[in-house]
């Protein structure tokens, strides 16, 4: 499967609404938002409200990604603010299947993700109930930063995690994706690449979703 998640988090904001229905006409498959609250995370992004006026234009699913802490207290307002999926941290759950069993009792697909110094061995006892997990090929926090090349045998050792416990959860990976670094997430097993400066700083980022998808 090769679904592509463009990051509004590179949007320019002045112009969202355009950015939006750009994204509405092209080939992405998920409309990617990162919400950072400064704590768990080095910067502070955008919050309910955003993701609030970007499904009321949206046509295509919102993956909201939580990186902050206590991400239980907030997980109800993000699905009543639109959101299809959401992702919590690993390293910010200290009861990680209990909020994974609340964001499906919400009747929204859950997953978790990994910061790039956590071992996939640590899903062991999750795979099972997750749709999705999402492996960060950078330090969190900020775009642009240079991809990890350690993601490519993280995301092999997730493709056989998955395939032993007969898991249905896809691979999603977030953080200095282009053309060559996403042709070799494929290869590896990846399932879904969220891209963000590749997409909003390229002179055509409809035709950048397009070469994406064709990878």
């Amino acid at each position: 499967m090769k679904l592509v998640a463009p990051s509004i988090l590179a949007a320019n904001f002045n112009h969202l609404g355009d950015v939006i229905e750009m994204l509405n006409n092209s080939e992405a498959d998920l409309i990617h938002c990162d919400i950072m609250d400064g704590v768990f995370v080095p910067n502070i992004s955008f919050g309910l409200p955003i993701v609030e006026h970007v499904h009321q234009i949206a046509r295509k699913p919102l993956d909201v990604h939580l990186m902050i802490i206590d991400p239980d207290r907030y997980i109800d307002d993000f699905c009543k603010a639109g959101a299809s999926s959401i992702t919590v941290h690993y390293e910010a759950c200290t009861h990680l299947h209990r909020t994974i069993q609340q964001i499906h009792e919400l009747g929204i697909k859950a997953s978790v993700c990994l910061n790039p110094h956590t071992a996939v061995a640590l899903l062991g006892d999750i795979i099972e109930d997750v749709d999705m997990v999402l492996l960060m090929s950078v330090n969190p926090g900020f775009g642009g930063q240079k991809f990890i090349e350690n993601t490519y045998r993280k995301v092999g050792q997730l493709k056989e995690l998955i395939i032993q416990r007969n898991s249905k959860a896809l691979i999603e990976v977030d953080g200095g994706v282009n053309l060559q670094t996403g042709e070799n997430l494929y290869k590896e097993g990846a399932d879904v690449l969220v891209a963000g400066n590749f997409v909003f700083n390229s002179q055509n980022p409809l035709e950048t979703i397009a070469a994406l998808k064709r990878l």
